[in-house]
């Protein structure tokens, strides 16, 4: 079964998904966001791929290098084995900045033997809208547009290149490589350098898994995780996207297909907040200074989502000459959601902001820039708190009243009340708890259903939604509180099937959700181990790690028959779930063994 079988390889500027075999598949130059270069996932037959292909005596096999994002795919038959060491580079240079330049390193590395491999190498520029034409030159292949735009991308390699383009076989006799350039070098690169790059590449990764605390449980599912998510963060202005993909479907043959290579407040906040308490702080802190530089007036709503340069408009249009992924059209570019309106980012941008005064109050940047964010959000949600919205899963029909978006109203004035405490900023204290408290009240008495005994997904409603179980996250409930246990057991029995959860089972614009929204079983799971059903929750948390992909990774959604990984991919909400989810285990493991010695 096809399970996305990709790992993500990447340097806080672009990333390429490489298949189980070693094909390149996805890559977009020369930044996440840009048009594909190779983009098979979404056309297996157009899409443009860069493929190694042995002969059938070979086997495959896949792993990471431990703690880095270094790929390697080995084939071995036996008497010949070489190693594909897929990279981007990134590491510090000697001016004290990072390197990490639109490119992708695949080192080839001699094992044993003369193996022998050819290589498909089929760019196909611009989202392959038109004709790519490939000629040798004397240092390098390049492969150019000029269709609708004028594009280039150049190969260098050690191989003969004649004998690449065309297919023909290749023999590895010592190490070599290939590097897949946006731009032109000025130095001829080598095997060596290449080499080099490989190993810095390897120290920078190293370096920064070493920041992310040791656990005594699940320790390489979480460093995987942060790995992925720090994969996903874009250095140059702080942005974090929500995936690396475009328009991989929720489910096979239907529309439910978006552009994720976008930076959603509320998905790159939440991924913050867990990267900061797993100690990472400087992606944290360019994230502040993203958000601070989005808002220059202190009246300014907030988009729910910008670009990762920081672009306002993000025009949805759609690529019909691709026929998607397993067919699933349409593929799009852009994401036509921006123009939503979702109430509830203010208190999610709020908690992350406490979050980051909590942690790092003594030495936090940009203090006054914050507390003058704090204080417009607390203007705009005490204005605006009472408006229906478009809720945290983007309906594209009517706006309602969602018990998600009001909790997070709430939460926005909690945090900032903190806030206020923290910087002994008291002055508008008094109005603020009321507030806090008229929302409070607002949602016991318009979303608590009495025939349901839950909470439910908004106001008057008898239906149920996963989002709900944040209550207890975000500290709106106790977790031993009666009705929040009650709304647990009705959202498992109405939502849950074979340990998967449905978002919510209500029809939406596109019919009846047929998938399982990966980060709701995690929330259920997270939902389960706080009211005290700990070892149910562990065991659903194992069975969910068991549909991981074979590197570890989760998309956005899960098919509940198949359990094949569906959606976007790899997805930072899933992979930041995880997080939550096993720092909870393994905390409860080490507070156990803690326990058990003093006894």
């Amino acid at each position: 079964m096809d399970n996305l079988d990709y790992g993500i390889i990447g340097n806080c500027r672009s990333a390429a998904l490489i298949s189980k075999t070693g094909s390149l598949e996805w890559c977009c130059l020369p930044e996440f966001d840009s048009s594909s270069v190779f983009a098979k996932i979404l056309d297996d037959k157009i899409g443009g791929s860069f493929e190694i292909h042995v002969s059938e005596e070979y086997s495959i096999s896949q792993r990471y290098k431990k703690n880095t994002a270094i790929l390697i795919t080995r084939y071995s038959d036996g008497d010949n084995i070489f190693e594909l060491h897929d990279f981007m580079p990134r590491y510090y240079a000697e001016n004290g900045k990072y390197h990490a330049p639109p490119e992708l390193a695949r080192y080839v590395r001699h094992i044993k033997g003369n193996p022998r491999f050819k290589v498909l190498y089929d760019p196909k520029l611009e989202y392959a809208i038109g004709e790519t034409r490939s000629f040798v030159k004397k240092n390098f292949i390049v492969s150019l547009t000029d269709n609708e735009k004028f594009d280039t991308v150049f190969l260098y390699t050690s191989f003969n290149k004649n004998a690449v383009l065309e297919g023909r076989e290749l023999e590895v006799t010592k190490n070599g490589y290939f590097l897949l350039t946006y731009n032109e070098k000025i130095l001829q690169p080598d095997s060596r350098k290449i080499y080099l790059d490989l190993e810095n590449t390897k120290v920078y990764w190293l370096n920064w898994t070493n920041r992310t605390p040791t656990y005594n449980q699940y320790n390489k599912e979480i460093t995987r995780s942060a790995i992925t998510l720090k994969l996903l963060s874009y250095d140059k202005s702080g942005a974090v996207l929500a995936a690396a993909t475009t328009s991989l479907p929720e489910t096979i043959g239907e529309v439910r297909n978006w552009d994720y290579r976008f930076c959603w407040i509320r998905d790159a906040s939440m991924v913050i907040k867990v990267m900061a308490q797993l100690g990472h702080k400087n992606v944290a802190r360019r994230y502040l200074q993203f958000i601070i530089d989005l808002i220059p007036d202190k009246d300014e709503k907030l988009q729910i989502m910008y670009g990762i340069n920081k672009e306002k408009n993000l025009t949805e249009v759609t690529l019909d000459h691709l026929s998607g992924y397993k067919g699933s059209k349409p593929v799009r570019v852009g994401n036509a959601a921006y123009k939503q309106k979702q109430n509830d980012i203010y208190g999610i941008l709020m908690d992350v902001i406490h979050a980051q005064l909590v942690k790092f109050s003594t030495n936090i940047e940009n203090g006054e820039e914050l507390w003058g964010i704090t204080k417009g959000i607390v203007w705009i949600v005490s204005r605006h708190w009472k408006e229906a919205d478009k809720g945290i899963w983007e309906l594209r029909t009517e706006e309602r009243h969602f018990t998600f978006s009001k909790v997070l109203c709430w939460v926005a004035i909690d945090r900032a009340i903190k806030v206020a405490r923290i910087l002994k900023k008291t002055r508008k204290l008094e109005k603020w708890i009321k507030l806090e408290q008229e929302i409070k009240e607002d949602i016991y008495s318009n979303s608590w259903n009495s025939e349901v005994n839950a909470f439910t997904q908004s106001y008057g409603s008898m239906h149920l939604d996963a989002s709900v179980l944040l209550m207890e996250s975000y500290g709106f409930i106790h977790a031993k509180d009666p009705k929040f246990v009650s709304t647990v057991l009705a959202i498992e029995k109405e939502l849950s099937n074979d340990g998967l959860l449905y978002r919510y089972k209500n029809e939406d614009d596109f019919g009846l959700p047929s998938s399982s929204f990966t980060i709701c079983t995690f929330w259920f799971i997270n939902s389960l181990f706080k009211i005290g059903e700990e070892e149910r929750a562990q065991q659903l948390f194992d069975k969910l790690l068991s549909y991981s992909n074979h590197l570890g990774l989760f998309s956005e959604d899960i098919d509940f028959k198949t359990k094949r990984l569906l959606g976007n991919f790899p997805q930072a909400y899933s992979h930041l779930a995880l997080i939550e989810c096993a720092v909870n285990f393994a905390n409860k493991a080490s507070e156990e063994k803690v326990l058990e010695s003093m006894r």
